[in-house]
């Protein structure tokens, strides 16, 4: 654990957009170091150890080593995440490890394992659920204010760029899956957080424009809970035009996150009332300006080091979401036999 009087020490494996982003949210905090940032790609990381005045290496295993850090950032696409991650906690690190947690639930059972054998933190960067218009939703719902959840309707994608069938993304060596398991996981991990857990995984999975078969663009899925409370996720790579939806119905009204900035439009979150017989009206409050998850997060992962508890969105949950995806692959597979 690191005392809250200490300077907490960070490593960044990764200097792709993602440990760009992470390195960048560090700046905000006075109790954080940045002490050395490793990848494979020598200039970007060369870039980024120069702008933050931090360390630069080639050679991840010697950030992991290294008895001066305290916490490990893992911005890699999802091949590197079990070894990294088994490195890092084996060497004493905290971690904080970008979503998916692993390529299948075997591996990142793996981790999970691990982070409990070693009583380490481990993370899962599901940086959504620090959006303020997500956290705002989570605030009405544990209010009371729409009632009794009914059920959570979401739609979250992208139209992908030029060779994007090209991209890591479309390779299973690499992602582990298709769509559902990059922007999928995101969506399956907020309806876990309102809904708990679920017990029935079903739906359909297209590979519909991109040339990435057997890999999916799109996924279509309906989980349910044992109270029968259902959760309906749409995610594409073929949205065309950046959209982000989550809709939340309870018995008294409704809660709708719309956007999430940037080219998703303006973050937007919705309150609605059931009103039979009065005029219709909403509550709406918009979030402008740049985006702060990034900065949240790690300020929940940091307080959760600090004060020895799990942090929001741990590793189990990163297991849990690449298991319903996991389901669903599987149950598509038997639909092909």
């Amino acid at each position: 654990m690191v005392d809250n009087n200490e300077i907490m020490k960070v490593g960044i494996i990764g200097t792709g957009l993602m440990g760009r982003r992470r390195a960048d949210a560090l700046r905000s905090f006075k109790d954080v170091e940045l002490v050395a940032v490793s990848s494979d790609m020598c200039r970007q990381a060369q870039c980024l150890a120069t702008d933050m005045k931090c360390e630069q290496t080639d050679n991840w295993q010697q950030v992991v080593c290294r008895n001066d850090i305290d916490a490990i950032i893992i911005s890699t696409p999802p091949d590197c995440h079990l070894s990294m991650c088994v490195a890092a906690l084996e060497n004493g690190k905290h971690v904080l490890c970008e979503k998916p947690l692993a390529r299948n639930p075997e591996e990142a059972e793996q981790i999970v394992k691990l982070a409990r054998q070693k009583v380490l933190k481990l993370k899962c960067g599901f940086n959504h659920r620090h959006h303020p218009a997500i956290q705002q939703a989570k605030k009405w719902v544990d209010s009371g204010i729409i009632g009794e959840l009914l059920f959570i309707r979401s739609a979250y994608g992208i139209g992908g760029r030029p060779d994007y069938d090209k991209d890591w993304r479309a390779n299973r060596d690499i992602g582990g899956g298709g769509q559902l398991m990059d922007q999928g996981m995101h969506v399956i991990d907020l309806e876990r957080w309102f809904l708990g857990d679920f017990n029935e995984v079903n739906g359909y999975l297209q590979t519909g424009y991109w040339d990435i078969a057997p890999l999916e663009d799109n996924a279509f899925c309906l989980l349910r809970n044992d109270k029968g409370q259902v959760a309906s996720l749409h995610v594409s790579w073929t949205e065309w035009k950046n959209l982000f939806r989550f809709e939340i119905f309870g018995k008294d009204g409704y809660i709708i996150v719309d956007g999430l900035g940037g080219s998703y439009g303006t973050e937007k979150a919705i309150l609605g009332k059931r009103a039979f017989l009065e005029p219709f009206k909403e509550e709406i409050i918009e979030y402008r300006g740049r985006d702060i998850s990034w900065e949240e997060e790690w300020r929940e992962f940091a307080n959760a080091i600090r004060e020895n508890r799990e942090p929001m969105a741990n590793g189990e949950d990163g297991l849990a979401a690449v298991k319903i995806a996991y389901q669903l692959y599987e149950a598509e597979k038997k639909k092909k036999y």
